[in-house]
């Protein structure tokens, strides 16, 4: 008789549950955080980078980032199920109950709050309860109210780098820091804005207040876009000015806040979503372009 058991790993551990925790701490938003977190950890360090503390920083920035990411889909699942972008997320689409969600959201932050304060320093702690309150508190249910929703939403999106500064440094005291703040704050606008345009109908199904619904012309959007594309150019200066980085970051970051205006005077003139999703793509781009210029200029120079 030929007897043989089956030992594989999905008989002891429910996989697909473990990847639909995973897929509810957005890790794409959650990376585009730690990355921001890093690059104001490394600037705030100077020349000694503390590498355990680096770690210890990103760990509790990635369980209170994640759970913030968590429950945010918590708060909208009802509304996430209405919009063919997001119903097929793990509580929606029922791989997650809500209580589940709940549960699994308020642990890892309550855990990542614990471990920064505990770990790190309770003022990156600090600056990361701030980010989740702002985000959840206000942000979320001010999308279901009006458009400034983009600009809150935009101040807990810029202050990732606040909290790696925070992590190195104990203080909040930097020029440079509050130039990083304001790269990310400056980016969000025309990077959430490109995105409303881009999934308007299925905003609009939802019951979000996002810009397009009640500017079919663009021309609202458009006084939101061009002035933060513009300003991006003198604030990415910045970081050389105060001699954070070298011609070799200023280089990159002035070239690529120009193409990211590019993109956005393309909006101007056509004010569709074929020129929105051009945009909505060169914002995703953007970011990781700046960051990467900031890391080979202090590796290079």
């Amino acid at each position: 008789m030929n007897l043989s058991t089956d030992f594989t790993l999905s008989k002891f551990i429910n996989t697909k549950k473990i990847a639909a925790y995973y897929e509810l701490t957005k890790p794409g938003i959650t990376l585009t955080v730690l990355a921001s977190m890093l690059i104001g950890f490394i600037l705030g360090s100077g020349s000694e980078v503390d590498y355990l503390l680096l770690l210890h920083a990103a760990l509790g920035t990635w369980l209170i980032a994640s759970g913030t990411a968590a429950h945010n889909q918590f708060l909208e699942w009802r509304l996430d199920g209405k919009m063919k972008r997001t119903q097929k997320r793990p509580v929606p689409s029922s791989k997650i109950t809500p209580q589940q969600s709940v549960l699994f959201s308020m642990g890892l932050m309550v855990a990542g709050l614990i471990y920064l304060i505990a770990v790190v320093n309770y003022v990156a702690g600090l600056v990361s309860l701030l980010t989740t309150l702002i985000y959840l508190g206000i942000y979320t249910p001010m999308k279901r109210v009006s458009v400034i929703n983009v600009f809150i939403g935009a101040i807990p999106g810029a202050l990732p780098p606040v909290g790696g500064w925070a992590a190195a440094t104990g203080h909040l005291g930097s020029t440079a820091m509050w130039i990083l703040f304001g790269i990310v704050f400056l980016w969000q606008v025309p990077h959430v804005m490109a995105i409303a345009w881009v999934c308007k109908d299925d905003y609009t199904n939802a019951g979000f207040q996002m810009l397009p619904r009640n500017d079919p012309g663009g021309y609202k959007a458009l006084a939101l876009i061009l002035p933060c594309l513009i300003a991006l150019i003198p604030v990415s200066y910045g970081l050389y000015y105060v001699d954070m980085n070298s011609w070799l970051y200023l280089g990159g970051a002035l070239a690529s806040s120009v193409v990211f205006l590019y993109y956005g005077l393309l909006f101007a003139r056509d004010r569709d979503k074929a020129s929105a999703k051009k945009l909505m793509f060169a914002s995703f781009g953007y970011l990781p372009a700046v960051w990467a210029f900031v890391i080979l200029d202090l590796l290079l120079l």
